[in-house]
């Protein structure tokens, strides 16, 4: 499968300090080349991977001082993702809500987000039903997955 891996330009794939969610990236983008599918990381230019590197910025976000708004950044690599949409067969998102958002309502093609940190999580730990998406259901280590239900790990 040509798999499309979208990841936080915060930090680098994998973290050289603090990143949860991008530790997580790297070992599902490992995982996916090594089990034999096309994977394009969108990420940090810092980030090492045996994917295909599609930098936006030359480095991690939280360590590069010049930066003023990391939002137009991530907005900046996810027109990339949007121009290059047609070439994934599934697209992983792996960043915040609002960002997943977007690849949600212009795309037909198959898509997962994983919305790390979404502040509207109810006391089942489940994040509610967003319009124009099917439910998101997560974990209770906050790794939302779509259709699954909860499991105890």
């Amino acid at each position: 499968m040509r798999i499309a891996q979208v990841a936080p330009l915060t930090e680098a794939i994998p973290p050289k300090l603090y990143g949860g969610t991008e530790r997580v990236v790297y070992w599902l983008t490992e995982e996916l080349v090594a089990l034999g599918h096309e994977v394009t990381l969108f990420a940090s230019g810092d980030s090492r991977t045996s994917a295909k590197l599609e930098a936006t910025w030359p480095r991690a976000l939280r360590l590069d001082g010049a930066v003023r708004d990391p939002n137009a950044l991530h907005m900046v690599m996810l027109d990339k993702v949007f121009q290059r949409a047609g070439d994934f067969d599934i697209l992983h998102c792996h960043l915040d809500y609002y960002r997943c958002l977007t690849i949600f309502r212009r795309f037909q093609s198959s898509r997962f987000p994983t919305p790390n940190g979404a502040p509207c999580r109810r006391q089942d730990g489940c994040a509610p039903c967003i319009t124009g998406c099917r439910r998101i259901y997560c974990d209770h280590r906050g790794a939302n997955l779509n259709i699954l239900h909860s499991w105890d790990a």
